[in-house]
């Protein structure tokens, strides 16, 4: 089970953000996520394209994209070009599914599905050939340091047995609310990559944080 943890930098310290990234690489960081929200879909403002090409120049982690937006289709090719690695788009802000994710995939990069906590599993379940992975949303998309919503433990569970049935490779994210407190029983459930903005940049030490979440989320792997 390849177990990777997806340092956030929406909560990261932007005036140190090349310092921040290396310290959570230097931690074990796997992915570094990129949450992109534009005021629209959901109520918040953060980064766009420049923030990825500035990232892109200071690690080579895969960057992983979450488009938070309404109709991400304008805007994949600029991520893409920025030095995205993953881009992931909201069921709930495309149309064309199958359509958006075979372009972010002829773009080069791999292609993902996000479900809002309130999202039903069956909306993904005809793209789970068309994704490398899809990112369970343990919060209300919009804002970081939110709690995490207890009933995403069951979902990331039944994603998983959705997936073995499905026959595909597909990863499970999760993003939102998740700690040292939780990680492992999300990991337990399924899930592989382990989102986390406050619980690694909020604390004053990312490498750190990052070491130690990892440490927890290996936990179920290692009994």
């Amino acid at each position: 089970m390849d177990v990777q943890i997806a340092p956030s930098i929406l909560s990261a310290d932007f005036t140190r953000l090349g310092e921040e990234l290396r310290a959570a690489e230097r931690g074990g960081a796997g992915l570094i996520h990129i949450d992109v929200m534009d005021g629209h879909f959901v109520p918040n403002i953060s980064i766009g394209p420049m923030i990825v090409k500035a990232a892109r120049r200071v690690t080579q982690l895969p960057l992983d994209c979450h488009l938070m937006i309404s109709d991400p289709d304008r805007y994949i090719e600029e991520f893409a070009h920025a030095g995205a690695s993953m881009i992931s788009v909201h069921v709930e802000a495309v149309t064309h599914l199958n359509r958006t994710l075979t372009a972010i995939r002829g773009l080069g990069c791999k292609p993902g599905v996000v479900l809002n906590p309130a999202t039903p599993l069956v909306m993904v379940e005809e793209a789970l050939g068309f994704v490398d992975y899809v990112l369970i949303m343990s919060v209300n998309p919009g804002f970081g340091g939110q709690s995490f919503i207890d009933g995403s433990l069951d979902k990331v569970g039944r994603l998983r047995d959705m997936i073995a049935r499905s026959g595909f490779n597909v990863h499970i994210e999760v993003d939102g609310g998740l700690g040292l407190e939780n990680v492992a029983a999300v990991v337990r459930r399924g899930a592989e990559w382990i989102v986390a903005g406050t619980a690694v940049f909020g604390t004053g030490d990312p490498e750190k944080a990052t070491r130690e979440l990892r440490l927890r989320a290996l936990e179920p792997l290692t009994v």
